[in-house]
């Protein structure tokens, strides 16, 4: 007896005019968001929505959504929306997303290149969106990356962080947001990996989860998609890919190979201490056990990249003494809590 249920179906009924007549759970993310695929008596189908006002509000994905559609990717087209009931039925893009298709055999460099080609009109046609999007600033990425101390080392670790483990993990977030910083400012959809895009009909992939989208970073959505908490690949053909979109981008990409490449990999850091930090706080706060079989494959990214640079010297010696020992018993602690 779900009452959002009864809400939707009203809706999608009474208001609208689009009488249900079948309606399944389509997926849920990690926030209080849920989807639902509707079916109506002529077997058309579309996605709701149901975003409950007293936790989101679905205002920026309206907006993030107009924004993107005009940089001519293929977002869900929206047919209607209640704001005030935190409801927003949606086109139906399918239930296939570019992970499943890739863990299924797909070509792959097919899947990137078109991965990318979004990518790239984004970064290029939103030169004007990004005026209208709210800054990557410090005080964003220092918030996020201090979640991974909280929820990830002591709280799933168990580390006892003392003054040292502190001041190093202060420089260390000091140095890569001022990297971060460094770079040109686009359009950064902030979560644009292989789970938020589906495989179309005409090859194309439809771009889903971008409503908290900010200006900020080159390299951050880059990473988010070749540095995939949910897939991993092989570091020459990651270099490749990140080759082909600096090219790609022309001069907006603002720097040569190596300086790009630098960039990629050090947003590419602070986005996966932030991770290590969601994904953990996912299950001790939200009760969501499925993203703790990522965390090693976060760390591993976390490992690679800080034992690339010399100035990461120190907090890489850090993570392979305190963080990668522990991971995998924490994880079996963690999933022998009793009813959780």
């Amino acid at each position: 007896m779900d009452p959002r249920l009864t809400l939707i179906r009203d809706w999608l009924d009474r208001d609208l005019g689009w009488a249900p007549v079948r309606l399944e759970p389509a997926s849920a993310d990690a926030s209080f968001r849920r989807y639902f695929r509707v079916w109506n008596a002529s077997g058309a189908t579309r996605i709701v929505m149901d975003a409950p006002p007293a936790h989101e509000d679905v205002g920026p994905y309206l907006k993030v959504a107009r924004l993107l559609a005009a940089c001519d990717v293929h977002v869900p087209r929206i047919d209607a929306a209640d704001p005030a009931r935190g409801l927003v039925l949606l086109e139906d893009l399918g239930s296939t997303h570019m992970l499943a298709a890739l863990n299924a055999g797909a070509d792959a460099d097919a899947l990137y290149g078109a991965a990318l080609g979004s990518l790239a009109r984004i970064q290029l046609r939103g030169t004007q969106a990004v005026r209208e999007l709210p800054p990557y600033d410090r005080a964003a990425l220092e918030r996020e990356m201090a979640l991974c101390p909280e929820w990830f080392c002591e709280r799933h670790l168990g580390l006892a962080l003392g003054p040292a483990d502190r001041e190093l993990l202060a420089a260390t977030f000091d140095f890569l947001v001022r990297a971060a910083l460094e770079q040109p400012v686009v359009f950064v959809h902030r979560d644009y990996h292989s789970r938020n895009l589906m495989t179309l009909p005409d090859g194309t992939l439809g771009i889903l989860d971008f409503q908290d989208a900010l200006a900020g970073p080159i390299g951050y959505d880059l990473a988010s998609l070749l540095k995939d908490c949910y897939i991993a690949w092989p570091r020459p053909r990651v270099e490749a890919w990140v080759e082909q979109h600096r090219r790609a981008l022309g001069a907006a990409a603002g720097a040569g190979t190596a300086e790009f490449l630098r960039w990629f990999d050090l947003i590419g850091l602070q986005r996966h201490i932030k991770v290590l930090g969601i994904f953990a706080r996912l299950w001790y706060r939200d009760g969501k056990s499925g993203y703790l079989g990522d965390l090693p494959r976060t760390l591993d990214y976390v490992r690679d990249s800080a034992a690339r640079y010399a100035e990461l010297a120190g907090f890489a010696a850090w993570v392979e003494a305190r963080l990668a020992p522990g991971l995998a018993a924490a994880n079996v602690r963690a999933l022998a809590v009793p009813g959780r």
